[in-house]
């Protein structure tokens, strides 16, 4: 009769955890894959439209992440930590819907900075980091792979979003291809993340709950600013990349079609690089998974700034896409190894912040470079050297667990 009940309980657990896995997924899909690589295919309509320079479509984002990341990242933290990551999912996905409607209605600059505050506080409480935290509550065994499938999320609506702005603006016009993006980010995310239950039952013994760690030790562990900073390079160039390729390959006179097509392949190949990361990050040291994953995104940007060859975009787009694929997956992996999961809420609640403010600050840099010199040389340059530089500090944390 035991044996009997704990098959049974076994059986609901997986169930629980496939749900799980689902709720995160369509989560990151619509939060971060529509959302937050959907909303730079756009700026060259505001570029058109109002004759904005570069450093001013890409400053929306950068001022508002400079502003909510400090603000809310600690409090979302506490948040996630304290009350679950059920309601923080469903308040990021309406945060973002009232953005993308603000975004489809502004005239004026004023509008647009509002619109990507909501953004900002939409990718804080609805995104990866209470996925991140849901997945590391239910599962300890595959880990790593459930937190992959979640993220195949990601490249899922990274790999829909291009073609599906071009199929919209040219059939409804970009204000109401916002607003349609808005609905559709709603109906994804939120029906199951209702339903979903933000821990196992403390009565459920297959899961072995960590001793929670104080977060004043993660703060006076000098190995917390190693993860933390070199996260933030890689980051960092992964934004600035993200926040211009359009606007890169418009230079090239390439239509919407053919760049819809480029960009789609970098978030298809991030398919196979979350797939292929959350498999080797259960099999070797994440430390040494983080080390390929930065190397990727390092080696891809020169491709950029090499003469014309058949086959450069596409091997950009491969390369880059399998690097892009593991960067933001494997950050909450390297903190669960170092700090445990119990206090996984507050320690990437802190660096998403640094994160989140490298990826918003370098693409305004690289828009300002760009509207110094005329081209992207130096942009690029500068966020080679910030991948590389990234993965020299990561190289230094250790491979076991630091604390607790």
């Amino acid at each position: 009769m035991t044996q009997i009940s704990t098959a049974l309980t076994s059986s609901d657990l997986r169930k629980s955890q496939i749900f799980v896995v689902i709720t995160a997924f369509l989560s990151l899909l619509a939060i971060v894959g529509i959302a937050l690589y959907g909303l730079p295919l756009f700026y060259n309509f505001y570029i058109d439209e109002f004759g904005w320079s570069r450093q001013i479509v890409t400053s929306g984002n950068a001022y508002a992440k400079i502003i909510v990341a400090p603000l809310f990242g600690f409090i979302a933290g506490w948040i996630v930590d304290k009350y679950g990551p059920r309601k923080m999912l469903m308040t990021g996905a309406l945060m973002t819907l009232a953005a993308f409607l603000g975004l489809s209605m502004m005239k004026s600059l004023s509008l647009f900075y509002i619109s990507y505050v909501l953004v900002a506080l939409g990718y804080v409480f609805g995104g990866p980091l209470p996925c991140q935290v849901l997945i590391s509550r239910w599962f300890t065994k595959n880990r790593g792979k459930a937190m992959g499938i979640a993220y195949l999320g990601i490249g899922t609506g990274f790999t829909i979003v291009p073609q599906l702005v071009a199929k919209l603006e040219s059939t409804i016009g970009w204000n109401m291809a916002l607003v349609t993006l808005g609905v559709i980010i709603v109906l994804v995310s939120v029906p199951l993340a209702l339903f979903v239950k933000d821990s196992p039952s403390k009565t459920d013994v297959t899961i072995k709950p960590e001793p929670a760690v104080p977060v004043k030790t993660i703060l006076t562990n000098p190995w917390f600013y190693f993860l933390a900073f070199g996260s933030m390079c890689s980051i960092g160039a992964v934004g600035g990349i993200n926040q211009h390729l359009k606007l890169y390959l418009k230079d090239l006179s390439m239509d919407e079609a053919a760049i819809a097509n480029i960009i789609s392949l970098v978030a298809f190949m991030s398919l196979a690089g979350r797939v292929i990361m959350g498999w080797l990050a259960d099999l070797m040291p994440r430390k040494y998974v983080m080390i390929i994953i930065y190397l990727l995104v390092g080696g891809a940007i020169p491709l950029l700034l090499l003469p014309d060859f058949p086959g450069r975009l596409y091997i950009f787009a491969v390369i880059f896409g399998i690097g892009l694929g593991g960067d933001y997956m494997i950050i909450p992996l390297m903190a669960g190894d170092l700090f445990g999961v119990r206090t996984l809420g507050r320690v990437m609640g802190i660096v998403l912040v640094a994160d989140g403010i490298a990826e918003a600050g370098m693409p305004m840099l690289v828009g300002r470079l760009f509207d110094i010199s005329g081209n992207y040389f130096t942009g690029f340059l500068v966020l080679i050297g910030l991948a590389l530089f990234g993965t020299l500090v990561i190289s230094f944390l250790p491979k076991k667990k630091i604390v607790g």
